[in-house]
């Protein structure tokens, strides 16, 4: 029974560093333990009304569960390593008795105390192996904060990059463009720019998963609400006649169709094409699309917004 609950505390341990090398430095689409409280942050959230969802922190405290959750489970897991070994396997202050000392929540004390690299020293491992458990413990505390903190300094910027592209998008519908004006080489030049971006969000969907489950809040920089005028963009410069301008909206289309793949596989399971994606996409987030703010195909017909849709 003791080396059951020893092995049962060291299979908690590797779980988390596992789900923690597998949210960070290697994500993948098959779940975890991260990824089961961000979605359950989010269906929380989705419970409440799009305005006030919009507001939300759904994301930020979603994280924060998940690192909560690291933390308590890695103190658990090693709290199980110690407490069957308590206390004829451990050192205690001269004010301590050590048969008072050995319940589970003594071992539980012992571990949060070496996760945190306190070094208190009322009561530490004496025995052989265990030696070398305590140090290893604090190992693992500092790579969890290490962890968490390249969290942190990755999703905040993949936020930005996502923010900056729709207000990008919101700029071109505010702005008026036409069809002649993206019939040129600066067209050209725009949705090659365009294109490149939305690869790059692409990417932080695959590498920051997590990123999705914040709201954007203002309109302009919500990419579920903007990033229809990017397909609004690539359908009016498929028909253009500069060469260079057609084949720049090929790649957008294209950039367009990877970015709703993933977000499909990932998050949304709709099976649907590329523009029932981005619907699905914005429905999510608490907002209507379809028919988004149309982009001008003559000079003298304003951008004005369609008829709104939900799936």
């Amino acid at each position: 029974m003791t080396w059951f609950v020893t092995l049962l505390g060291a299979a908690l341990v590797m779980a988390i560093l596992r789900d923690i090398f597998h949210t960070i430095w290697h994500p993948t689409r098959h779940g975890g333990l991260s990824r089961l409280v961000m979605t359950g942050m989010w269906h929380l959230s989705s419970r409440l009304s799009a305005r006030r969802r919009a507001a939300g922190v759904a994301g930020p405290l979603g994280m924060v569960c998940v690192v909560g959750v690291w933390a308590l489970t890695v103190a658990v897991g090693w709290a199980l390593i110690y407490w069957p070994h308590m206390p004829e396997s451990f050192t205690y202050s001269s004010k301590l008795v050590p048969a008072e000392h050995a319940e589970p929540v003594d071992a539980l004390y012992v571990s949060l105390v070496t996760l945190a690299t306190l070094g208190l020293g009322d009561i530490a491992p004496a025995a052989g192996w265990l030696r070398i458990a305590g140090p290893l413990e604090a190992l693992v505390g500092f790579a969890l904060l290490s962890a968490t903190v390249s969290w942190i300094l990755g999703i905040y910027p993949a936020l930005a990059r996502r923010r900056a592209l729709a207000l990008r998008l919101s700029h071109v519908c505010r702005g008026g463009v036409t069809s002649q004006e993206i019939d040129s080489d600066g067209g050209a030049a725009l949705l090659d720019g365009l294109a490149s971006t939305i690869s790059v969000i692409t990417v932080d969907f695959l590498q920051y998963s997590e990123s999705y489950y914040f709201y954007d809040g203002d309109e302009n920089t919500s990419l579920p609400r903007q990033i229809g005028h990017a397909a609004s963009l690539a359908e009016l410069a498929g028909n253009a006649s500069h060469p260079d301008v057609r084949l720049s909206a090929t790649m957008l289309r294209a950039a367009l169709d990877d970015l709703a793949t993933i977000l499909d596989e990932r998050f949304l399971h709709t099976g649907a094409a590329t523009a029932d994606v981005f619907a699905w996409y914005a429905s999510d987030h608490g907002t209507c699309t379809g028919s988004l703010p149309a982009l001008r195909s003559e000079p003298d017909i304003s951008a004005s917004g369609g008829e709104e849709r939900c799936p």
